[in-house]
């Protein structure tokens, strides 16, 4: 039977990064058209990040506030800006991510991936170590997007998205990443935001294929969500259980009118929890 999917929020651009805190608040970006979002369990929403632009992850802080890409990587509480880390030749960070020791998994932008060469420079995944100082895992990455670590800590999973790749490398103790592999290559739409349960499968976003999809550690493909939206573009788990999983767009196929949207529906295995950065 079909999964239930209710339609949260919408009337945005292209919706990305979601976040659910303990509270139950939910935190999106709007990539194109600037601001980063906060919406209430009952219905409210507050635009939290007025303006910025390019935000294509979020995270939440252990002091309050939010981590956000962009044209660095910083944290916001209470109106303040704390710059954490910017590189000279990056044209712009994507997605992120956090370890269990609260440190940023960031992946960086050498061209823009609205250009008419997306990936033409391709990207690199840094680890923010404290402010100021990170350390750069691996490169060639073509299109840089959705990160997320196996339920172990020491292997990080990371989208390419234009050769439509699910990437795996394994994380050493002496903090290296190593044994590069390639975990799926989507046939359905190009891999984008994505999000790890506990048992250790991987949710990705299908952009341009109107779902999400649910890999296997071993790369067999063993769901596929069907989403009111052809480019799907992130997803997250919240909820007191961590089973309710939401589901980010740039379009809505029930309203075209309605553009980029969020929905909530409920899965069968919680996700994994997600540390807050503490940098």
């Amino acid at each position: 039977m079909a999964k239930k999917i209710e339609t949260l929020v919408w009337g945005y651009g292209l919706v990305e990064g979601p976040r659910v805190d303990a509270d139950d608040l939910l935190y999106w970006s709007d990539v194109p058209n600037g601001g980063v979002y906060c919406r209430t369990p009952d219905g409210r929403i507050e635009n939290v990040v007025p303006k910025r632009r390019g935000v294509g992850g979020i995270a939440l802080h252990a002091d309050g506030g939010l981590v956000i890409s962009g044209r660095n990587i910083c944290h916001v509480r209470g109106g303040q800006t704390r710059v954490l880390f910017t590189q000279d030749d990056v044209a712009g960070w994507n997605d992120l991510f956090t370890d269990a020791s609260g440190r940023i998994l960031a992946g960086s932008l050498r061209s823009s991936p609205f250009g008419p060469e997306p990936g033409a420079q391709a990207g690199d995944l840094w680890r923010i170590e404290a402010e100021g100082r990170a350390t750069r895992l691996y490169g060639g990455v073509r299109l840089t997007n959705g990160i997320g670590l196996a339920p172990d800590g020491r292997h990080v999973y990371h989208s390419d998205t234009v050769p439509r790749e699910i990437l795996v490398h394994e994380l050493t103790p002496d903090g290296a990443a190593k044994q590069r592999r390639v975990l799926a290559t989507l046939e359905r739409g190009a891999p984008d935001g994505l999000a790890v349960d506990e048992a250790g499968c991987v949710w990705v976003a299908a952009y341009g294929g109107g779902a999400v999809l649910r890999y296997t550690p071993d790369g067999v493909l063993d769901l596929a969500l069907e989403v009111p939206a052809r480019s799907v573009t992130s997803l997250c788990f919240g909820g007191a259980d961590r089973r309710d999983l939401y589901v980010t767009s740039a379009d809505n196929s029930e309203d075209s009118a309605r553009g980029g949207s969020i929905f909530r529906t409920r899965a069968d295995v919680p996700g994994l929890p997600v540390a807050p950065a503490r940098i």
